[in-house]
């Protein structure tokens, strides 16, 4: 009977859940901008509401942001993202230049709760963002399949014209 080669050690990849709120919430564009994260399913952030912020860092109005608020809840989509690619999308949204920070959140899903990570504007909220972005904000709500009253409250926020 020969020896038995020792097996290698496999390294196992860590993979985060993220929760998707904004823009990140189409799939088409998670998967250009994190195309090794698939999407696993929606839920909701029950005590957080949707709101906007960091005006001045945008050309074109305020950015997407979530806050506590235990009245209200947001819909997001949960993509599953390996280390390489959570790299990516930290590049993305400018962790590095400190415009979000990443915060652990508890999402409800219908096959329960589940801890996972979103992006949160480091700066104050207030301010419009624009109409274009507000649209896009609402088809990536509509892509990640979230209730049709969801997307109508999100097209209907108030917001900057071209030109305002």
């Amino acid at each position: 009977m020969g020896r038995r080669r020792p097996q290698k050690a496999l390294r196992l990849q860590t993979v985060a859940l993220y929760a998707a709120y904004a823009s990140n919430m189409d799939p088409d564009q998670m998967a250009q901008r994190a195309p090794h994260s698939p999407l696993r399913g929606t839920g909701w952030l029950p005590g957080w509401r949707l709101t906007f912020g960091g005006e001045d860092m945008s050309w074109d109005g305020a950015l997407a942001t979530v806050v506590e608020d235990p009245d209200e809840n947001v819909f997001v989509a949960l993509y599953d993202v390996p280390e390489w690619d959570e790299q990516a999308l930290d590049g993305w949204e400018g962790t590095e230049l400190g415009v979000y920070r990443k915060v652990r959140v508890r999402v409800q899903t219908l096959e329960g709760d589940v801890l996972a990570w979103l992006y949160v504007l480091d700066d104050y909220e207030g301010g419009l963002p624009s109409a274009r972005y507000l649209g896009i904000l609402g088809d990536s709500a509509e892509r990640a399949g979230a209730p049709d009253d969801y997307v109508k409250d999100l097209r209907s926020r108030p917001c900057k014209s071209l030109g305002d």
